[in-house]
C-alpha cells in the first residue's frame, strides 16, 4: 500500500453555484443559506469538517454569497444585544457558527464546473492532499464518513471518494464507479468512473456522493481537462484519468457509505430532510412527531 505522510488538515467547500432550482427563493439568498430546522445548510456542512479533524476551511463562492461571509463572522451587535437581554443560550448559538473554523474565501469568478471550483483551490492547499464536501449532501454526524475517508487516505494515498449504491433509475443524476473489491468491506478500489450515465451505460449503480479526499496531484489534470457533460470541468473526468493511471497521482479508493445522508440538491428531498432531521431533535421531536403523525392520519382519512 502508498503511505501518504501529510497530516490532512484542510477542507474546501464549493459554493458558487446559483442554486436556479430554488428560484425564487435563492434570488437573492445563497442556496447554501437555506435553513435546515434552524441553521443554514453551509453550517451543517462546516460542521462535519470541523469534527473530522479540519479546521482550515477554504470556501469557493461567487457573486451575491456574502452572505455566506457574514454568517461565519460575528455579529458584534447581535451579540451585545443578547447580552443585555441576558439570552445566553442564544448567544452561544449566534457565536458557535464563527467560531467553528478559521474560514477562508475565494470567489471561482467563472463558474465553470466542480472541476474547475476545486482548481480554484490550489493557491490555498499548495501540495497538501485536501477534503472537498459538497453543500447538497448532508451527513449525520453519527456516521463519521469523513473521517473514514481520511483514515483511508493516509494509509492507502491517492485519492478517495465517497460512494452510495442508488437505485438504478436515480444513476443519471450522479457520476458513477466502476469498482473492484479490498481486503476491507466498506472499500474499494475505483477503475473508471463516468459522469451522469443512463441506467443501461452505468459500471455500477454505486454513485460518487458529496465528498471527496483529493491528492494535490488533481490540480496538474484538472488544468489539462476539457470541458465535459454540460459544456463544464467536471472533477470526476480528472478522476477518472486519476484512476486509470497510477503513476500521476496513485489509486483512487472508494468509501462505500451505508449510513443516513440528507439530500438537499431538489425541493421534495430538502423537505425531507427538515422532517427527518426535526423529528430527530430532542427539543422538537417530541412534539413535531405527534403533529406529524395526526397529521398524516388526518391526511390519509380524507
Amino acid at each position: 500500500m502508498t503511505q501518504s505522510r501529510t497530516r490532512i488538515s484542510k477542507a474546501v467547500i464549493p459554493a458558487a453555484g446559483l442554486g436556479t432550482r430554488f428560484l425564487p427563493a435563492t434570488k437573492a439568498t445563497p442556496k447554501e443559506m437555506l435553513p435546515v430546522v434552524d441553521k443554514p445548510a453551509i453550517q451543517y456542512v462546516v460542521e462535519e469538517a470541523v469534527s473530522a479533524g479540519l479546521s482550515d476551511v477554504l470556501m469557493i463562492t461567487g457573486r451575491n454569497k456574502r452572505p455566506l461571509e457574514d454568517h461565519f463572522d460575528r455579529n458584534y451587535e447581535l451579540e451585545e444585544a443578547l447580552t443585555r437581554k441576558g439570552d445566553a443560550s442564544r448567544l452561544a448559538r449566534v457565536r458557535e457558527s464563527s467560531d467553528l473554523a478559521t474560514m477562508h474565501y475565494v470567489r471561482q469568478g467563472d463558474p465553470r464546473g466542480l472541476g474547475h471550483a476545486v482548481l480554484c483551490a490550489e493557491p490555498h492547499v499548495s501540495d497538501q492532499p485536501f477534503a472537498v464536501l459538497l453543500g447538497d449532501d448532508l451527513i449525520d454526524p453519527r456516521d463519521p464518513l469523513l473521517a473514514r475517508m481520511i483514515e483511508v487516505q493516509e494509509r492507502r494515498g491517492g485519492s478517495v471518494v465517497a460512494l452510495m449504491e442508488v437505485d438504478p433509475e436515480q444513476i443519471h443524476l450522479y457520476g458513477s464507479a466502476a469498482i473492484v473489491a479490498t481486503d476491507e468491506d466498506d472499500v474499494v478500489r475505483v477503475t473508471d468512473l463516468v459522469e451522469k450515465p443512463e441506467a443501461s451505460q452505468a459500471p455500477s449503480y454505486y454513485a460518487i456522493i458529496g465528498r471527496y479526499v483529493l491528492e494535490p496531484s488533481v490540480f496538474e489534470v484538472l488544468k489539462k481537462t476539457p470541458p465535459g457533460r454540460g459544456g463544464e470541468i467536471q472533477l470526476t473526468d480528472a478522476l477518472r484519468e486519476l484512476a486509470q493511471r497510477d503513476d500521476i497521482g496513485g489509486p483512487v479508493h472508494g468509501v462505500v457509505f451505508k449510513g443516513r445522508r440528507y439530500d438537499t440538491g431538489d425541493r421534495g428531498d430538502y423537505l425531507r430532510a427538515i422532517v427527518r432531521l426535526a423529528c430527530e431533535r430532542e427539543d422538537l421531536g417530541p412534539d413535531f412527531r405527534t403533529w406529524l403523525r395526526s397529521y398524516v392520519n388526518e391526511e390519509l382519512q380524507e
